[in-house]
């Protein structure tokens, strides 16, 4: 990876390296991207090294898993020391990072509406298709480990992937990976593990079920809690 890459990629991750670093390690990006740039500006490829060096100690402080951390982890990484960044890519990377870093709490919100938009039963349509007249109750001992959502426009939700279609009746194996995912504790975090991206599936969990063995959903859920 020259420094040209790591700056694009540095761009390209801004969001989460924002939320990633503390203050004070920000402020030092902030100083060492104005070095690179006036150093660049001058050609003086041994300052630039040095600052790409820095640079690299800094966003090492970023989470493991984080896009740029593993990044830096590779050998296939290393940074060509004798290329310089183009001057345009470093303005842009200076750009973003003028930009406020987005609010934890907007970004919970966000997670929480897109999660909310997922096709769901709600609590009566839920009570109709059981029979029960009532929706069951939650916590650990709750018969299919469901995963209940409070909308706080429309009450309480059940995803829909949870279910066989046309009924209420719940999957084995969902019910199986909300367990491990703790979903009577943690209802949002197992509706983003089944409703987001997943490297390890190679899609969605939940638009998965079906398609791939349960077993191999099992594991995948397994492996994210350090069941196996």
């Amino acid at each position: 990876m020259t420094s040209e890459d790591l700056l694009r990629l540095l761009e390209s991750h801004w969001t989460t390296v924002s939320t990633g670093l503390d203050a004070a390690d920000l402020r030092q990006l902030a100083g060492i991207l104005r070095e690179m740039r006036d150093e660049t500006a001058a050609g003086n490829t041994t300052a630039v090294a040095r600052a790409v060096r820095r640079l690299k100690r800094t966003l090492s402080a970023l989470p493991p898993g984080h896009p740029v951390a593993e990044a830096l982890g590779g050998h296939r990484y290393a940074t060509a020391t004798r290329e310089l960044p183009a001057l345009t890519t470093i303005d842009a990377v200076i750009g973003v990072l003028g930009t406020p870093p987005p609010d934890p709490a907007d970004l919970l919100r966000t997670a929480r509406r897109r999660l909310l938009a997922a096709p769901a039963l709600s609590e009566s349509e839920h009570a109709a298709l059981t029979g029960s007249g009532q929706a069951p109750p939650g916590g650990p001992d709750a018969p299919a480990a469901l995963i209940r959502l409070r909308d706080p426009d429309h009450g309480v939700r059940y995803p829909r992937f949870q279910f066989r279609p046309g009924t209420a009746e719940p999957l084995p194996v969902v019910r199986r990976i909300n367990v491990l995912l703790r979903a009577d504790r943690d209802p949002w975090g197992a509706a983003g593990w089944w409703l987001g991206g997943n490297r390890w599936l190679g899609g969605v969990p939940a638009d998965l079920l079906g398609v791939l063995p349960d077993d191999a959903l099992e594991r995948a859920a397994a492996e994210l809690v350090g069941a196996v």
